[in-house]
């Protein structure tokens, strides 16, 4: 069993590590991603496992982890949430003095990522699909940019440009995804900031 301490520290490294602060995204992108994440522990009155002969799986303490995301997210955002996740267990595993390194061995940890059908997700009292979710968590980073600072000009690294939607970085050789707004090049790290800029823009979509 984890003590209360243990399980808020928990909680917290997992939010903090899936929300680290890098070139990745923008700072205000990630802090609106905080307000829409949550963790929630929950200490299980019976637990059996199939193991022969028969353990106790709080003891060692067994973890499962179900993370829901948008099912269009889903299949790009399963590797990092399982690694970041159990890298997190392992930790806290470790500071109380437990073996983590059991949880990259043993099936002790296993990480469950659900996708969540489109207009599944519900927020403000209404329905949100993909879209909806990309404006809503990009919407304080493009209020405070102005997207014509990201567009590809004279004198700027020609191979690597900034999501005008969420402010990541992208390389051109490694993302197929730009646009040309107004003779201008924008690259997106993902179709639904693309589509996001597109239909704020106006520019018809062609291509991947």
């Amino acid at each position: 069993m984890l003590g209360e301490q243990e399980r808020v520290h928990m909680g917290r490294r997992i939010i903090d590590a899936l929300m680290t602060e890098d070139d990745s995204h923008a700072v205000e992108v990630l802090d609106a991603q905080r307000l829409l994440t949550h963790v929630l522990v929950h200490e299980t009155a019976s637990w059996i496992t199939g193991e022969r002969p028969a353990a106790d799986p709080a003891d060692p303490p067994r973890f499962l982890v179900r993370v829901t995301v948008p099912a269009s997210w889903r299949k790009e955002a399963s590797s990092y949430f399982i690694r970041t996740i159990t890298e997190v267990l392992a930790a806290t595993e470790q500071q109380a003095g437990r073996d983590g390194a059991r949880l990259f061995q043993a099936p002790h940890a296993i990480v469950l990522v659900n996708g969540i059908s489109e207009g599944g997700v519900g927020l403000h009292g209404q329905a949100m699909g993909s879209l909806e979710l990309t404006e809503l968590i990009s919407r304080p980073y493009r209020d405070r940019h102005d997207a014509e600072t990201h567009a590809s000009a004279p004198g700027r690294d020609a191979g690597l440009l900034i999501d005008p939607v969420c402010g990541m970085s992208v390389r051109l050789e490694d993302s197929p995804l730009t646009l040309v707004h107004e003779g201008k090049l924008y690259a997106f790290c993902h179709g639904m900031c693309r589509r996001s800029f597109a239909d704020e823009h106006g520019v018809p979509l062609a291509g991947p």
